[in-house]
């Protein structure tokens, strides 16, 4: 679809806004952060408590930002790595006429620009998808830790060792599955992804993408995105409110599909 869609409506026009919990004002202190931070590489590999201190002495700044804030733009050079302690964003590249692909989802947990650690330029446009609280460390004082914490640089490793693969099966979703397949591919992810986040029960989470937002991620028109969420509530595999979604069969949504998670490596982490 053409760039950008600037509104996060709720299903109908006159329908009061629904406030999420990411898209409330929350106060973050930097011990929040710490603990974050350090859960996040515990999750990749063993922290010792000389690496848990140098965490704490990173120079984190934490920052709000509303939904559909750009954090980074292609062709920009960053100073700054952003860690996301709440809310949502999404990667995106965009054509020169203004066409855009989402190509991935960044949740709370996730480093939203690690590249630029070590490259230059940014190759593509960050968004906020909901209001963010970002923790934000300059990109010289990440590197020094990496470099004095060889188990915090191998988590970051495996964090994008995994996004690749994610990567790799958006690829084949959005370029060999059927418009069915497709989108309920992503809401199986969704459903996995938001529990391991700790964002809501494997079986009904908040959604807060538009319909357009949805076909650009998997090139459909935002009509065909409708049709088949339909097709999906009709057939009893899902049920909607609002922003509201729940899984009502799992192993039938998880069949049309094609869902494996093996590719989110999950708990598949070799010590």
């Amino acid at each position: 679809m053409r760039f950008p869609p600037t509104r996060y409506p709720s299903e109908g026009d006159d329908e009061k806004r629904v406030l999420l919990p990411w898209m409330r004002r929350v106060h973050v202190d930097i011990s929040t952060v710490t603990e974050q931070v350090v859960r996040k590489f515990e999750t990749r590999t063993a922290m010792s408590a000389d690496d848990r201190a140098k965490i704490a002495a990173l120079p984190f700044k934490v920052r709000t930002i509303d939904a559909s804030t750009y954090m980074l733009r292609e062709g920009q050079r960053p100073t700054r790595c952003a860690f996301i302690l709440d809310g949502l964003a999404y990667r995106q590249k965009l054509t020169p006429n203004g066409e855009r692909e989402i190509v991935s989802i960044l949740l709370p947990g996730e480093f939203i620009d690690l590249q630029n650690l070590f490259l230059e330029e940014s190759d593509h446009d960050i968004q906020a998808l909901t209001r963010l609280t970002l923790a934000e460390v300059p990109i010289a004082a990440l590197r020094q830790f990496i470099e004095a914490c060889p188990a915090a640089g191998q988590a970051l490793w495996i964090d994008a060792l995994v996004e690749s693969s994610i990567h790799r099966e958006w690829l084949l979703n959005v370029g060999r599955r059927n418009a069915r397949s497709r989108l309920a591919h992503l809401l199986c992810e969704f459903s996995v992804r938001f529990k391991t986040s700790m964002l809501g029960d494997v079986m009904a989470y908040e959604l807060p993408m538009t319909q357009e937002q949805l076909g650009d991620a998997l090139g459909l028109t935002p009509v065909h995105v409708n049709r088949v969420l339909k097709s999906l509530e009709t057939d009893g595999l899902i049920t909607r409110k609002k922003r509201q979604l729940s899984v009502t069969d799992w192993p039938r949504l998880r069949d049309a599909a094609e869902f494996n998670e093996r590719y989110l490596h999950l708990g598949q982490i070799r010590t």
